[in-house]
Order: C-alpha cells, then structure tokens, then sequence
C-alpha cells in the first residue's frame, strides 16, 4: 500500500489522472490531443522477489513516469498522438501466492476467478488481503478489469535484462524479440517415515534419496535434451536445437518433513521451474521429466505426485513496436555518447515477464537495460546511473514519435 501511494504520487505529478483497480494496479493516465484513439499501455511489476534487488520491474514503472514527466515540463504531454497509460502491476513474481501475473493477468483477462480463492502459507487468501487494505474485490468485478482489446494499441515493457549479454556486448539497451514459455512443477515424494539409526539401508523407502536422484536426472535431461528426447511428431529436429540453446531447469525451493536429523523422513516436497523459447520442445521435456520422476519412484517404492502450478507459453515481441524500440534506443544512445557504429542488440528473455500476460491483449515490446554481471533477484542487483538515463532517454523518444 505504501507502494501504491508513492506511485499515486509521481504520476499525477506527471500530470497523469490516476486510480488503483481492484487487484491492486495503480494506473495513470493522459488523454493527448485524441483521446479517442487506442491507447499505448505501459509498465512493469511493481513487486519482487524475497532478498532481492530494487531495479526489477521498478525501472520500467519509474522509466515510463519520468518520460512523461519530461513531457508535461516541456509542455508536449497533451500532444501526444494517442492516450498513454502507465500501469504499476500489484504481483508479478507469484512470491506469496505462487501464482504469477496476478496484475497484467487480471487487465488481460487471463485470471481465472477462482484465483481469488488462491491462499498463502498462512492460508490466508487474496480477496481476503485485498479486503484488509480497503479493496473490496469479487469474482463478477475481476473478470469486468479486462481491458477491450480494441481499445489498446500496444504494450510496452522496459526491464532489466537480468542476464549477462548487453554487458558482454558493452551496450546499454537492447531490444527483446521474444520471451521463453514457462512451467512451475511441484513435486511431492512419500515415502516411510522412520529412525535413522534403526532403520536398515535395504529396508528404506527414503523419499530424499529418491528426490536427490530425480533433481540429478532432471539436471541432466536439461544439460542434453539431445540425448535425452526422441524424435516424434511431439518434438522435431527443430525443437531438440532449440532446447539445446535455450532450455533451463531450476529446483528453487526443497522442504522435507519432519525435517529432523535423526529421523528418515516421510515427505520431501520440492519445485521444478522449466523454461525454453520453443513450446513444443518445452512439453516434451516436462513429459520426458514426469515419465523418468514415475519410474524412479516406482523403482524406489516411493510415491510421486507432480502438480503444475504455472504454465505460459513462449512469446514473440510485435516486429514493428521492435522496429520502434530498437529507434528509440539510438535515438538515446546518439545524445549521450555521439555518433553510434554498432547495432542496438536484439536478444530473447528467459525470465518471464508482464508482458507474456498482456500479449493475450494485444501486440507487446520490449526494451532491456543491461545490469551489472546479469546479476538479478538479489541484493546486488545494479544498473549504471548513465544506463538509467539511457532508458529513461529511450522511453521519452518512443512516446515523441508514437
């Protein structure tokens, strides 16, 4: 809530008309010179991971701001082409409620209404946070935030990459030209529960060991998909290359119970988080996962069960507002540092972002900024001043020529 407020703030001093929806969005708005034309909406997730950095998400929400705010003190915020919208999403990390999108997913109309059902840890559910902080929410009011798509021209991102390669290639932004499709797994191994001491090794249904070697197989069908995947009509030639560039797996989160030293546990429960640019190659590698995680159980005398918790399929960025971007950013660049020789970079994102959601709406780009050692969902996390003006410099020129 603080959040909301502080945003609250900097947009209308932008001059921008501001309210905050039912999920929790802040909006700010200006009409321009045709304020019946489509709208430019543009953004970023307002929220972030636990231990992490402040630039994630946040870039692009103060990015956008500031460039208005350029224009209201030049006196062209009334002149732009088309009404502009600037949207702070309230959740797009899924932390609390593991389920992401929550913000764009709900102006895209992509939320299901039971997800107001969704609960935490503490079994706390969302309509019932949203309540505590004066947001009186219902299913009949979610599915009415969707935004008509005839009323939107395009949606625009500014992020940190949050990888590595603008630094490598020593430029400051880049252009995205598509994000990965992703899938969160949840996987509960049971086993029997007993004493450490008195308990024979040949005599154990040890669901941490069993879960020890599904991680290192699961490893392993992600460092070589090719020696892994059969060519079908499920996953082609094509796919297999594509996997073999693009395709990371992650467990980000193990807990076991009891979870006492001298106890064999009787649960260990542990997430799976699978992304790859091509979709096709993306569900074999979850069939290819899930089949193997049966096996071994089966092998072990363990009992598997994996859930999906969140699946999104690959995107690729609108080439004309690409096209635009990719401008923008030398527009940027030439007044800060003259004359550029080399080309603005064009790469795929791995980490998902709001624009996946809002792609459901209508066409999406993006620009990257580059971080520090591509360092990201950390405390050390860190962009240049200069690289933070450069995006703040892009945003501004992509408005002017909108």
């Amino acid at each position: 809530m603080r959040a909301i407020n502080a945003i609250r703030e900097w947009m209308e001093d932008a001059g921008l008309r501001t309210w905050v929806d039912q999920m929790g969005n802040v909006h700010g708005r200006v009409e321009g010179a045709n304020p019946n034309a489509e709208a430019l909406l543009i953004g970023s997730h307002m929220d972030t991971v636990v231990d992490a950095g402040m630039f994630d998400g946040s870039l692009g929400i103060v990015s956008a701001i500031s460039a208005l705010k350029a224009l209201k003190v030049n006196g062209k915020l009334e002149k732009l082409k088309r009404p502009v919208e600037v949207i702070a999403f309230c959740d797009e990390e899924g932390v609390r409620f593991q389920t992401t999108f929550l913000g764009s997913g709900a102006i895209a109309g992509i939320l299901p209404a039971t997800t107001l059902e969704i609960s935490d840890k503490r079994d706390t559910m969302i309509k019932d946070v949203l309540k505590e902080n004066s947001i009186d929410i219902t299913e009949e009011s979610l599915l009415q935030l969707k935004y008509d798509p005839k009323s939107v021209w395009g949606y625009v991102e500014i992020h940190i990459e949050q990888g590595p390669v603008l630094e490598q290639k020593g430029f400051p932004l880049g252009v995205v030209k598509g994000i990965a499709g992703q899938t969160r797994l949840k996987v509960t191994v049971r086993g029997s529960q007993g004493h450490a001491g008195t308990v024979p090794m040949s005599m154990r249904q040890d669901p941490m060991a069993a879960a020890a070697e599904l991680i290192v197989v699961m490893e392993s069908l992600c460092k070589s998909p090719e020696e892994f995947l059969s060519y079908d009509d499920h996953c082609s030639d094509s796919s297999v290359k594509s996997l073999s560039s693009s395709l990371v797996c992650t467990v980000g989160e193990i807990s076991t119970w009891p979870s006492a030293s001298n106890v064999i546990p009787g649960q260990v429960t542990y997430t799976v988080d699978i992304r790859a640019i091509d979709d096709l190659g993306r569900e074999a590698v979850i069939y290819d996962l899930s089949k193997r995680i049966y096996q071994i159980c089966d092998k072990r005398s363990v009992s598997c069960n994996i859930e999906h918790k969140h699946d999104a399929g690959a995107v690729i960025c609108d080439s004309e507002l690409s096209s635009q971007l990719k401008s923008a950013a030398y527009s940027a660049l030439k007044k800060m540092e003259g004359d550029i020789q080399d080309e603005v970079p064009t790469l795929m994102s791995g980490a998902g972002h709001d624009a996946m959601a809002m792609s459901h709406l209508t066409k999406v780009g993006m620009l990257f900024v580059r971080c520090r050692g591509g360092i990201s969902h950390s405390p050390q996390e860190h962009v240049l001043d200069n690289d933070v003006w450069a995006a703040g410099l892009a945003t501004l020129s992509f408005l002017e020529n909108l």
